[in-house]
């Protein structure tokens, strides 16, 4: 097995073709800190370079079981982080401000163990706050060298190019990378947002390529109802017989059947077909377990042929999104649950 390695967007710098993501290390999924650190450990062994997590990620603890780990091979590592969602009770602990921005970076940094940030990313858009404002903090975090590169995540494209202009206009540091949900069964990015990245020459590293777990072989007809962490915060999205899931649960079935006439495992089905895609640097796999992360690594050198591309066309067309839970909206942990901001006056 050989990891590829692609240019990150125009920067210079080479990632994996496969990055590992951190979310489901802490509380939230697999709560064993030496037990992510050998997850971590084995996916560099592999070849894997770039790890991404985010402050609201069991609440910081994230950060903490990737800084462990990177403790003695911080420097080979392309660390990207994000800020935006809830960190406390206080009413301005969340959000894109300025103000919240210089302090959730600190936060990370110490978490993390170390003194910058390779990509620091924006979790989610904000309505009632400037784009311009978010930018100029994020600017003054690469020019104080906290920061090297700046990225959004689940942006819409007139979003992801307001930032271009800003950017160009004013004089900030340019966004250089988007994180957006794609995988066979959440096709929308490809109708804009793909497209836009590659005009403005932006990495793309892509979240939930597996759909949350749908694309594992986990969730087929008949079968029993997984069990998981993620199942309990959003039932709706991952129940076998739930009405917005019977489109999913169909596609499943063809694609399981596709794969095996393929030689493949649908693991390897679904991340070979965002890898696929032009636009993409490296999707993103979040492993909880060691065995869930050898089950994902072959992928990466295993490209689909472009009749089995064609056949996955026919099962999901393109630009195709089977579910709205599976568009992109922001994870309950990310939502202001009760304090909204409004105009003053």
């Amino acid at each position: 097995m050989t990891i590829p390695y692609r240019p990150f967007g125009r920067t210079g710098v080479q990632v994996s073709a496969l990055a590992l993501g951190a979310m489901n290390f802490g509380a939230r999924g697999n709560p064993d800190h030496e037990d992510g650190v050998r997850v971590i450990h084995r996916a560099l062994d592999a070849g894997i370079n770039i790890v991404d997590t985010a402050d609201v990620y069991s609440q910081g603890e994230s950060e903490v079981i990737v800084g462990k780990a990177l403790a003695d091979r911080r420097d080979d590592v392309f660390l990207a982080t994000k800020f935006h969602g809830r960190m406390g009770d206080d009413v301005n602990r969340f959000g894109n401000s300025r103000r919240w921005i210089h302090r959730a970076v600190e936060d990370s940094l110490r978490r993390l163990g170390t003194d910058h940030i390779d990509l620091y990313q924006v979790h989610r858009p904000e309505e009632d706050t400037d784009f311009d404002e978010t930018l100029g903090a994020l600017t003054d975090l690469v020019r104080q060298g906290k920061v090297r590169y700046l990225g959004t995540s689940t942006f819409p494209p007139s979003r992801i190019v307001e930032g271009q202009w800003i950017a160009e206009r004013r004089g900030r540091e340019r966004v250089v990378a988007e994180q957006p949900p794609y995988s066979i069964l959440a096709r929308g990015v490809e109708a804009e947002v793909l497209p836009v990245a590659q005009r403005y020459g932006l990495a793309v590293i892509p979240w939930s390529p597996l759909a949350g777990g749908w694309l594992t072989g986990r969730y087929r007809a008949g079968g029993p109802q997984p069990e998981s962490s993620r199942a309990a915060r959003q039932p709706g999205r991952f129940e076998i017989g739930g009405a917005e899931n019977a489109a999913k649960l169909e596609a499943v079935e063809a694609l399981a059947v596709l794969a095996e006439q393929s030689g493949l495992t649908l693991i390897e089905l679904a991340l070979g077909f965002v890898l696929a895609h032009p636009a993409v640097t490296a999707p993103i796999i979040g492993p909880r377990t060691l065995e869930q992360l050898e089950s994902q690594l072959g992928a990466a050198d295993r490209p689909l042929p472009a009749d089995v591309l064609d056949e996955i066309d026919k099962i999901v067309p393109p630009g195709t999104t089977l579910s709205s839970q599976d568009a992109g909206y922001a994870p309950p942990s990310l939502r202001e649950p009760t304090i909204r901001r409004r105009p003053l006056g």
